[in-house]
């Protein structure tokens, strides 16, 4: 049945327990209140996922929506070295969508959450006419001065990613050409769980803080629109040897002619890509290593002005600055 009392919805999603210390009020106030822990700066970051852009029926559940709708915004607090700590959800409901299928929505995203100790501190919930519409604004915070900034890259600077680019878009590829509930092989679940379950890389962001300079950002509009976006705040060029990009054995196994596309333009990995002095990156390696995650080194940084260059076989190619773009067709 669709939603009929906003007010029992509410209750229902009104979380039962509390992670955060500094939580003063949380939901059923007029706005919720917390106290900012000492000597950490406070990030927030907002992202709204569109029933027909974001997301359908044909290529997720009501719980992995939410469970995604939430982790691109975790991703950002990872990006800056952040822990998040809130979150606060928006959702425009349409008149098809039946209550259960709402609830599944806030706990996927309660998974997400539980893993990272965040509380839901509040948000909206009011009618529209026809598509679903979720806005999730997520708190973080980091240590003062130990904050990333896609300005940060200098020239000499060694070029890194975390992880494997282009699952998420070669999932997609095969959701949107066969749906969710095609008989998919072991390789080809691989790739559609990295876009349906997509995992922010808070831990690896953390790490990364204990260096005096780096620059990083998350992969959501592909690698070649993510570059630029760093090679642009910070003035200098990277260099990127295609040869070096990271790619699964389920990507080059499916896509072997596309895999480098899916990389580059396809977006929502919400890997990590960024820069470290040379200096650290040996140290950076070894601590990575220690702990499990995986980081390539893929170019280096320049000083000849903004601009992303790929190297292929000894050719450089200018990388424009293009990837997923929901104003273009």
């Amino acid at each position: 049945m669709a939603l009929q009392d906003e007010f029992h919805f509410i209750d229902q999603i009104k979380p039962k327990r509390v992670f955060q210390s500094g939580l003063i009020a949380g939901i059923g106030d007029d706005a919720a209140l917390f106290r900012p822990t000492p000597n950490m700066e406070q990030i927030i970051c907002m992202d709204t996922m569109v029933e027909g852009v974001h997301f359908n029926s044909h290529t997720m559940d009501p719980y992995q929506i939410g469970y995604k709708a939430l982790a691109v915004n975790i991703s950002d607090i990872a990006a800056m070295g952040g822990v998040p700590t809130y979150y606060l959800v928006s959702i425009a409901i349409p008149k098809d969508w039946n209550e259960a299928d709402l609830l599944s929505i806030y706990e996927g995203m309660a998974m997400l959450a539980d893993r990272y100790a965040m509380d839901l501190i509040g948000g909206d919930t009011v009618s529209i006419a026809e598509t679903l519409v979720i806005t999730v604004t997520v708190l973080g915070e980091v240590e003062k001065g130990k904050h990333f900034l896609r300005s940060h890259a200098k020239p000499g600077d060694i070029v890194f990613v975390t992880g494997t680019i282009g699952d998420s878009a070669a999932g997609l590829n095969l959701l949107l050409h066969n749906g969710k509930e095609h008989s998919f092989t072991e390789l080809e679940e691989s790739l559609i769980h990295k876009h349906q379950y997509p995992i922010p890389k808070v831990e690896i962001g953390r790490l990364l803080s204990s260096f005096d300079r780096v620059s990083l950002n998350d992969i959501s509009d592909g690698l070649a629109s993510e570059a630029n976006e760093i090679a642009k705040a910070s003035g200098v060029t990277l260099r990127i040897d295609d040869d070096k990009i990271p790619l699964s054995e389920a990507i080059l196994t499916q896509f072997k002619d596309r895999a480098l596309e899916f990389a580059f333009y396809g977006g929502e990995d919400f890997e990590l890509v960024g820069t470290v002095a040379a200096s650290d990156w040996d140290i950076l390696q070894k601590k990575a290593k220690e702990h499990g995650y995986v980081l390539s080194k893929i170019g280096i940084v320049s000083d000849d002005g903004p601009a992303v260059f790929l190297n292929r076989n000894g050719e450089l190619q200018k990388l424009e600055m293009k990837g997923y773009n929901h104003f273009t067709k």
